[in-house]
């Protein structure tokens, strides 16, 4: 790419903001619970292919991704105060492949490395009594309420000197009210929450290094989920999500505001007493700004009761 290409091309997507797909997943039976002290070790892969509207904002075309995060999560459930609660710990790791066009002049690169590590804590405030595993098998759901906070931490890898990087060189937290129902064989799934960003500091600048920030984004997801049996079941899913405008160094770029929403399906299969498989699918339905990206995950989960020794 000549300089003067790559200068007004920096210069652009730099105020634009990229938002990771996993940041916006979709997850159904996240307010379920189980019995205490349960603990699982959870492998995924996900493969992400789509493009990036930059709505006008940089002289980029065609602008799309393709690439794989697989993902290593360990679970916890345990008693807080009475109430059932539950911890997770994931740890992605990115690779894939980034092109597209400026000015009619085709690039790509190519990017592997460490994502920013994710936690998420939640407690059942209603509906769902913390129970070891004798109780919990005479137990019958009805209705759930229960608050969660996610946290991303900025541990991925991040070169200022590359707008393209799988970490965000900042921390994210996203507290939820998360709601389930249970009628028969359905079950209805309903959250709702918001993303909370502190600022990067070493955000890419023709100039050098430049502090980045962004708006909050609410976000409401929902699913209708209907077990065959116990273990197996299949749901719909969607999302919706709002806000995020960027600013460089101050000055905010309006054109970067999201308003974008996803649809897909899950479906969860034991295999074994202690194993089960995870399959899922979901495309953008609708992108005001951001990434428009199918994505299917395969997860494999073994699952087992006990304190840890």
């Amino acid at each position: 790419m000549r300089l003067g290409l790559k200068v007004v091309c920096l210069m652009a997507v730099a105020t634009c903001g990229v938002e990771t797909p996993w940041a916006q997943d979709l997850s159904p039976h996240a307010y379920i619970i189980t019995p205490i002290h349960s603990n699982a070790i959870i492998l995924t892969n996900s493969f992400y292919s789509g493009s990036y509207d930059l709505a006008g904002v940089a002289p980029i075309t065609n602008a799309s991704g393709t690439y794989d995060v697989p993902v290593a999560t360990l679970y916890h459930s345990f008693n807080f105060f009475g109430r059932s609660a539950n911890a997770t710990i994931s740890l992605p790791y990115g690779v894939g492949n980034f092109k597209g066009e400026v000015v009619g002049v085709q690039q790509q690169v190519y990017r592997s490395g460490l994502v920013d590590l994710t936690s998420r804590i939640s407690v059942n405030f209603r509906g769902g009594p913390a129970m070891p595993v004798q109780q919990f098998v005479k137990w019958k759901q009805k209705t759930i309420l229960g608050l969660s906070l996610k946290t991303v931490a900025p541990t991925g890898q991040y070169d200022p000197t590359k707008l393209v990087n799988w970490g965000a060189n900042r921390w994210a937290f996203k507290p939820e009210f998360g709601y389930s129902g249970r009628w028969n064989k359905w079950v209805l799934d309903g959250y709702a929450g918001a993303w909370f960003f502190t600022t990067n500091p070493q955000f890419y600048s023709p100039k050098g290094p430049e502090p980045q920030t962004e708006n909050h984004i609410g976000a409401l997801e929902a699913h209708l989920s209907y077990d065959l049996k116990p273990r197996l079941w299949f749901s719909l899913d969607g999302n919706f999500w709002v806000g995020g405008r960027t600013s460089l160094n101050g000055v905010a770029n309006p054109s970067t505001r999201q308003e974008n929403s996803r649809i897909g399906a899950t479906a969860s299969v034991p295999v074994s007493k202690h194993q089960s498989v995870k399959v899922s699918y979901n495309d953008g339905d609708y992108t005001q700004y951001g990434e428009s990206y199918r994505s299917v995950s395969v997860a494999w989960q073994y699952s087992w009761l006990g304190r840890p020794k």
